[in-house]
């Protein structure tokens, strides 16, 4: 089994706040394709990274799915489709095996 995370920034790169109905739809899409999410979306999560000497910081909602077979062309073509969707340059998906106890 895999473990898959979706980061997904709460507003544009201009501040505009992404509408509630673009996260519940990125929930609906998981739920109908992987027959389950967790979406992380009341308290947002902050990210912080640093570029050069300057620092950078956003809130993020969190996606969670869990899955039998890696399929990473779907998950690239997903990718690209948030990307687009959401304004951005590079979404962050990250997966890792995992086991339940």
């Amino acid at each position: 089994m895999h473990f898959f995370q979706i980061l997904l920034p709460s507003a544009d790169n201009d501040g505009r706040q992404f509408a509630r109905e673009e996260f519940d739809r990125v929930k609906d899409e998981l739920a109908n394709r992987f027959d389950g999410v967790t979406a992380y979306l009341q308290a947002p999560a902050e990210g912080v990274w640093r570029n050069g000497g300057q620092s950078s910081h956003d809130e993020i909602v969190i996606f969670e799915v869990m899955v039998e077979e890696v399929n990473l062309p779907e998950w690239r073509s997903r990718r690209a489709e948030l990307e687009r969707r959401f304004r951005q340059e590079k979404v962050i998906i990250r997966y890792m095996p995992m086991s339940l106890v």
